[in-house]
C-alpha cells in the first residue's frame, strides 16, 4: 500500500551512496528532483540516470553531492558533462531498458504521472521511454502526481499498489515552442517530401525541418506515425486527415510514439485521445520493430557528415552535445523495412555560412553515431543523394555535390589529396 508524503519526506528515503532513475523530457518530476538537490545530509552522494534533463534543478553544485549520469545530453547538464561534473553514457535509446535491467538496480525510481482514475491506474503521461523498466527494477517506486500530467493511451500506466510513496505536486509541464522553419529549412524539405511516399509511416523529430516537411506533405494520403517524439506539428497534421495510420502494418490507426514535448497545445491533444498511443522505447525504438512499418521514412538531423558518409550527431568536437537517441535505431529500421527510407538532414553549412557541415574530414574527437555502412540519402538545401551501396570516391562525388557552393572547392581537394578525382 502507498503512502502520500512531501516531496523533501520522499527523497530523504532516499540512502546515501544511491542511485535514481529520473524520468526525463517533459515529464522530469521537478518537485522531487528539486527536493533531491536540497538534501545537506549526503556525504557519499546520490548518482542520477536519466534521458535529457532540461534543467538541473538545482542539483548541480561544486560540492558534487549528485552525480547525473546521462544518456542524452540536455540542456540541463551540457555544461557539466562537458567540465567533467557529470558523465555521459553514448547508447541507443531503445537499450536505455536493458541498461537499467543489467543493473545495479536503482535505490529508486523518481517519476511523474497523472492522478489516478477510479481503479487506481495512473499514466505516465508524456513520456514513458525508460521509466517502465526503471518501475520494474527500482527498490522503491516514487511518483510525482500532477494534475497537469496528460492521460495517454497505451502501455503508459501505474497502478497505485505498484508503488511506494506519492507526492501530490501540480505544476505546468515545460512547454517547448515549435520553431518556424527557415529558407533553408524549407529547401531542404522540398528534397525529403519526394522520397515520401502516400501510405507512409513517419518518425520525426524536433525543429524547422519535419515542420516543414509536414507542411509539404498536404497532399500525401493516410500516412502513419511512428516515432520517438511528437511534436506539435503533428498536431494540424493528424486533424487535416493527412496522419491517420489506417495504411500502417504495425498498430494500424493508432500514432505511436515513446514521449511528446512541445506546448500546452500538444499536451491537450495527446489527453485522453485514442489515436495517440504511448510504449516504452524497448517497442518504440526497436530497429527490429520499426522495421515491422512498410513505407518507413525516418528523418534524423545531424551536426556534420563527412566525405565518407559518416555521420556525427552527439559532439561538436570533442564538446558532447546531446547523445545518440534513437537516430541509428530509426536508420536500421528504415533500412529493412519495405519500401523503407532512411534519411538524414542537415543545413549544408552553420555559422552563417562561413563553415561546412560535409566536411574533408571530422574534427578531432568528432563522435561518429551512425557509421559509413548505416548511411543512406543524405539530404541538404542543394538536394538528395543515395550513399548506400557506393564506394568512397562515389560519396564523395555525390556529397560534394549537395555542399555548400563556397566550400566545394575545399572538398574537392580533399578528394585530390586522397587520389579520387
Amino acid at each position: 500500500m502507498f503512502e502520500t508524503c512531501s516531496a523533501h519526506d520522499a527523497v530523504a528515503r532516499i540512502p546515501d551512496g544511491g542511485f535514481v532513475y529520473v524520468a526525463g523530457n517533459a515529464a522530469t518530476p521537478k518537485a522531487l528532483v528539486r527536493a533531491l538537490g536540497e538534501r545537506h545530509d549526503l556525504i557519499e552522494g546520490i548518482g542520477l540516470g536519466h534521458v535529457l534533463l532540461l534543467d538541473d534543478l538545482g542539483t548541480l553544485d561544486p560540492r558534487d553531492r549528485l552525480r547525473h549520469r546521462a544518456w542524452f545530453v540536455g540542456p540541463g547538464d551540457r555544461q557539466a558533462v562537458n567540465d567533467g561534473r557529470a558523465d555521459y553514457v553514448p547508447v541507443h535509446l531503445h537499450q536505455i531498458p536493458s541498461v537499467i535491467a543489467k543493473g545495479p538496480a536503482p535505490d529508486a525510481a523518481l517519476i511523474s504521472a497523472s492522478p489516478p482514475d477510479n481503479h487506481g491506474w495512473m499514466s505516465l503521461g508524456v513520456e514513458v521511454l525508460a521509466s517502465r523498466a526503471a518501475l520494474r527494477h527500482a527498490k522503491k517506486v516514487i511518483v510525482q502526481v500532477n494534475d497537469a500530467m496528460p492521460r495517454v493511451h497505451g502501455d503508459s500506466f501505474i497502478h497505485v499498489d505498484d508503488v511506494d510513496l506519492i507526492v501530490q505536486h501540480t505544476e505546468a509541464l515545460p512547454e517547448v515552442a515549435p520553431s518556424p522553419p527557415t529558407a533553408t529549412e524549407c529547401a531542404i524539405a522540398e528534397h525529403i517530401t519526394p522520397l515520401v511516399p502516400d501510405g507512409a509511416t513517419l518518425q520525426l523529430g524536433i525543429g524547422g525541418i519535419p515542420n516543414a516537411v509536414l507542411a509539404l506533405l498536404r497532399g500525401r494520403h493516410e500516412l502513419g506515425l511512428h516515432t520517438e517524439m511528437v511534436m506539435d506539428g503533428l498536431i494540424d497534421s493528424i486533424d487535416s486527415g493527412i496522419i491517420t495510420g489506417r495504411r500502417k502494418s504495425l498498430h494500424p490507426g493508432k500514432a505511436i510514439v515513446t514521449f511528446a514535448m512541445g506546448t500546452r497545445r500538444l499536451y491537450d491533444f495527446i489527453d485522453d485521445n485514442p489515436l495517440i498511443e504511448a510504449h516504452p522505447v524497448e517497442h518504440v525504438n526497436h530497429p527490429k520493430i520499426i522495421a515491422k512499418n512498410d513505407r518507413m521514412v525516418a528523418i534524423n538531423s545531424a551536426m556534420c557528415v563527412d566525405l565518407t558518409g559518416q555521420i556525427v550527431s552527439d559532439s561538436i568536437g570533442r564538446r558532447i552535445y546531446s547523445g545518440f537517441g534513437g537516430q541509428v535505431d530509426f536508420l536500421r529500421g528504415a533500412a529493412w523495412s519495405t519500401g523503407g527510407v532512411p534519411i538524414i538532414a542537415l543545413p549544408s553549412t552553420a555559422k552563417g555560412g562561413t563553415i561546412s557541415r560535409i566536411v574533408p574530414v571530422l574534427a578531432e574527437g568528432a563522435g561518429v553515431v551512425t557509421s559509413r555502412a548505416d548511411v543512406h540519402w543524405v539530404v541538404t538545401e542543394y538536394g538528395a543523394v543515395n550513399l548506400f551501396g557506393q564506394c568512397l570516391r562515389e560519396r564523395a562525388k555525390l556529397l560534394i555535390g549537395i555542399a555548400h557552393p563556397d566550400h566545394r572547392p575545399e572538398l574537392e581537394e580533399e578528394c585530390a589529396r586522397r587520389g579520387w578525382c
